[in-house]
């Protein structure tokens, strides 16, 4: 009788003789059984592990030293922006880290100076942020979508670094992500969620002008990051079409930024892939993959 597992076609028999990992892997290759996925999927799962370790210690150096810590995460739509702040904050003490995404501005909101809304939410000592998009909605998503006006572009744009500053001198760390997707990514990602009933929510009207206003968002991108990449709140690009090299590598990033206690006490490399964390700088190569 052959009992399958995970749909790879090992029998009971491949499975009671193999003791170690090895063995499996030899049986897997003596029989043609494909577990290249499977064996991806559990270094995945340990690296991870690590880093949430890693992060707890962190965290926990943090909240000790009334440190403030916030982790912008901006991105085309479907990006993957979400998941990696779900992995990133899945252990962590909700006492003292939390998730900021904030609806449309509301009436009143929208009569106050454009900043105010994201002050009242920055953390707080011995606190770590992390936002779901962020200010920087202004910057990219509002102009495309016409959602303000060329004045209030304007006036953001000239804004923004003088607002980075004052944070940077009161001694807020901001570190700003971008998770950069191809355009063909993007559209496989949209037909997932909408062929899957648990991410449909994910998918709104703003996402349909995803791909059709691509070029657009593209001009916006690059006109923020030109104007609002500073050497003290400087633009990281996050440069690939898979999710979990994304999280994992911006999770070894923001680490790699601090000298916490028990730093690197798992074992796990801390520094990023050079190959898809770098520093945003002008080129006439477009950013997106």
């Amino acid at each position: 009788m052959v009992i399958k597992v995970n749909h790879m076609g090992f029998t009971i028999k491949h499975l009671t003789e193999a003791k170690t990992r090895g063995n499996l892997i030899k049986v897997a290759d003596k029989n043609d059984i494909q577990i290249k996925k499977t064996l991806n999927k559990l270094k995945y799962e340990a690296e991870l592990e690590k880093l949430q370790t890693e992060f707890v210690n962190f965290q926990k150096w943090i909240a000790q030293n009334n440190m403030r810590v916030a982790i912008i995460f901006e991105g085309r739509d479907a990006a993957g922006k979400g998941g990696s702040i779900k992995r990133f904050k899945e252990h962590l003490n909700p006492r003292t880290s939390r998730v900021v995404a904030l609806t449309k501005p509301t009436e009143v909101e929208k009569g106050q100076w454009y900043f105010r809304r994201y002050i009242k939410v920055l953390p707080n000592p011995g606190e770590i942020v992390f936002f779901d998009r962020s200010w920087y909605n202004r910057a990219v998503v509002e102009p495309v979508m016409d959602f303000c006006s060329k004045e209030q572009y304007d006036k953001f744009m000239v804004q923004v670094p003088e607002f980075e500053h004052l944070l940077y001198e009161d001694n807020l760390k901001i570190i700003k992500f971008w998770f950069s997707i191809s355009q063909e990514e993007q559209k496989k990602r949209f037909d997932d969620r909408l062929s899957n009933p648990l991410k449909r929510w994910k998918f709104s009207p703003v996402d349909m002008k995803g791909q059709e206003l691509w070029g657009k968002y593209t001009h916006y991108k690059e006109q923020m990051f030109s104007k609002t990449h500073t050497n003290f709140s400087p633009w990281i690009i996050v440069k690939t079409n898979n999710k979990k090299e994304a999280r994992l590598e911006s999770m070894r990033y923001v680490l790699s930024q601090f000298d916490y206690d028990g730093k690197g006490e798992t074992g796990i490399p801390l520094l990023p892939d050079p190959n898809i964390i770098m520093r945003y700088h002008r080129s006439a190569v477009q950013i997106d993959i």
